[in-house]
C-alpha cells in the first residue's frame, strides 16, 4: 500500500483564517459552556432558604437544616442534608414514604447538604414528575425494618 504525497501548494492556496475555524469553533463551545455555568449561578442566587421551605412544603413535606443537636440526635457523622420535620399526608413525599426525622441527602442524583441544595434540586425534580429521594433514617425500635442507612424513595407526580 504507497500513500499518496500531499500538495505543498495545495496546502498554501488555502486562506490563512482557514486554520481557524477549528480554534472559532472551540471558542463557541467554550463560550457556550461558561453561559450555562453562568446561568446556573444566576439560578443558584435566585434560591433562598424561604423558597426552598416552600418548595419542600409543595412536594409535601417541612423541612429544616441539620444543626449539631439533631447531628448528635440521629448519630450522623455531619450535619448536613436537610431534615424533615412533618410529612403532610397524601402528598407526593408521603407517598413515596418519606418519614418524620428522616434526613434528605440527595434528590435525583443530586446530592443536598444544606437547604440551598435542597432547594435547587427539588426545583429540577418536581416538574420531571418522576425522581428518587435518598434519605438517611434512623434505627428506631419502634419502626420494623433496617435504620441507620440510605433509603431511596421514589417520588411520581399524578397530573391531573
Amino acid at each position: 500500500m504507497t500513500m499518496k504525497a500531499r500538495n505543498p501548494a495545495a496546502r498554501r492556496s488555502r486562506p490563512w483564517y482557514g486554520s481557524l475555524w477549528g480554534f472559532g469553533f472551540a471558542a463557541v463551545v467554550l463560550l457556550g459552556a461558561w453561559a450555562g455555568t453562568s446561568a446556573g449561578r444566576a439560578e443558584d442566587a435566585a434560591m433562598t432558604e424561604a423558597e426552598a421551605v416552600r418548595l419542600g412544603e409543595e412536594f409535601g413535606i417541612v423541612v429544616g437544616p441539620v444543626d449539631e443537636e439533631i447531628q448528635k440526635e440521629l448519630k450522623m457523622q455531619k450535619p448536613e442534608g436537610v431534615v424533615v420535620f412533618e410529612v403532610i399526608g397524601g402528598t407526593p413525599a408521603d407517598l413515596a414514604g418519606i418519614k418524620v426525622r428522616a434526613v434528605i441527602k440527595e434528590i435525583d442524583k443530586v446530592e443536598v447538604r444544606n437547604l440551598l441544595d435542597f432547594g435547587r434540586a427539588l426545583k429540577r425534580a418536581l416538574p420531571t414528575g418522576n425522581f428518587t429521594v435518598g434519605s438517611y433514617e434512623p434505627a428506631d425500635p419502634e419502626v420494623q425494618g433496617v435504620g441507620g442507612l440510605i433509603n431511596f424513595h421514589f417520588v411520581r407526580i399524578v397530573k391531573d
